[in-house]
């Protein structure tokens, strides 16, 4: 899997093995929720802050406030065409408000390593074509969340 992670903030220190961790909660989701695609994938991932992501939640969303994670999938919608023969298949954009992530962590009573998996996890998920517009898909994502994050040492 080629991952990109691009850090656009400067609000929130990230620590080196940051990305690393990012790395690894991407390639779990795909292992355990997109196996059917194969290795031969790409994302990226980029992480900003509060105001970056308020911006493109009201121009992607309609809603001018700020939110934890979005991802856009280059999945959905009009065909992608051939890929270049050895081209990895590209999943997506994931955007990561590394402000939202530090606040839900101490919201939440967890880490920041822990909050910034689940994000990663959550936005992968999405790419895969998860959702949670129901009850039951909630509880599905919700289950392939933990179960990534457990994988990883990253419980509650």
């Amino acid at each position: 899997m080629e991952i990109w992670i691009s850090n656009e903030q400067e609000k929130v220190d990230l620590a080196p093995d940051h990305e690393a961790l990012i790395q690894r909660v991407a390639e779990r989701a795909l292992e355990l929720a997109g196996a059917h695609l194969g290795p031969n994938v790409s994302v990226s991932i980029t992480l900003v802050d509060d105001e970056a992501i308020t911006d493109l939640n009201r121009d992607h969303r309609g809603l001018a406030s700020p939110t934890d994670v979005l991802s856009f999938s280059q999945l959905e919608g009009e065909e992608m065409g051939d890929l270049p023969e050895g081209e990895p298949l590209p999943l997506g954009d994931i955007v990561i408000s590394l402000e939202r992530c530090l606040a839900q962590a101490a919201d939440y009573g967890h880490s920041f390593e822990r909050e910034l998996g689940f994000l990663t996890a959550h936005g992968m998920l999405h790419l895969l074509g998860w959702d949670h517009q129901t009850p039951d898909e909630e509880a599905a994502m919700m289950a392939k969340t933990e179960e990534i994050l457990g994988g990883l040492g990253l419980s509650r």
